[in-house]
């Protein structure tokens, strides 16, 4: 897949460019609410429930083509765990009415390993957030609603804190950007060592 480049700041001259290793538009969103100017080349790596978020993200973000240099590679993995198993994205509606009904009325943990890449340095920094969420009780009813709604179809346990879904949430412990898909308050630190917010100082390597 190309490149797409986001609108957002202008880069200056000599700048880092940024590349955001996903396709997911919620990770594009909360980047570009920062007025970031980006490029997003999806990796090609294989999601299966069973990996771990971390290594998925480094994964991610080795694997894709970089920006010419000097830039920032941005990778990310949410997972959705219940009772120590994954719930990873559904297959279809039906699944997605299972994940929900087995959320409802609980807690259950949303964790998101990110990596971020420079280059041409080659050096790779990995974290990960992990929050607790607790989903009001749900009728059958409910469920069946909300996952006709599609909302939830391509996302980690087949719902979505920042769409429809946050009407069903009853608490989030933690971070609240982790949930949607990437905690920005621990990527912030990354993107100002880089200099990639207009305005603030590069902190000290």
């Amino acid at each position: 897949m190309s490149p797409r480049l986001k609108r957002g700041r202008t880069s200056a001259p000599g700048a880092r460019r940024l590349v955001l290793a996903s396709a997911s538009p919620r990770r594009a969103d909360l980047l570009a609410q920062l007025g970031l100017r980006f490029e997003v080349r999806p990796a090609g790596v294989d999601e299966a429930p069973r990996d771990l978020a971390l290594r998925l993200a480094r994964d991610k973000a080795l694997v894709v083509d970089p920006a010419p240099a000097p830039s920032v590679v941005v990778a990310a993995d949410t997972l959705v765990v219940l009772d120590g198993e994954v719930l990873g994205k559904p297959a279809d509606t039906m699944e997605a009415a299972r994940f929900v009904s087995r959320l409802a009325g609980r807690t259950h943990e949303v964790m998101t390993g990110f990596a971020v890449r420079a280059h041409p340095e080659e050096t790779i920094e990995t974290d990960l957030a992990v929050s607790r969420v607790t989903f009001a009780p749900m009728t059958l009813e409910e469920s069946d609603w909300y996952a006709r709604s599609g909302e939830g179809l391509d996302k980690a346990g087949a719902y979505a804190l920042q769409g429809i879904g946050a009407i069903f949430v009853r608490s989030v412990e933690g971070s609240y950007t982790n949930v949607i898909g990437l905690p920005m308050e621990r990527l912030y630190p990354h993107l100002r060592r880089f200099g990639l917010l207009s305005g603030l100082p590069a902190a000290a390597r």
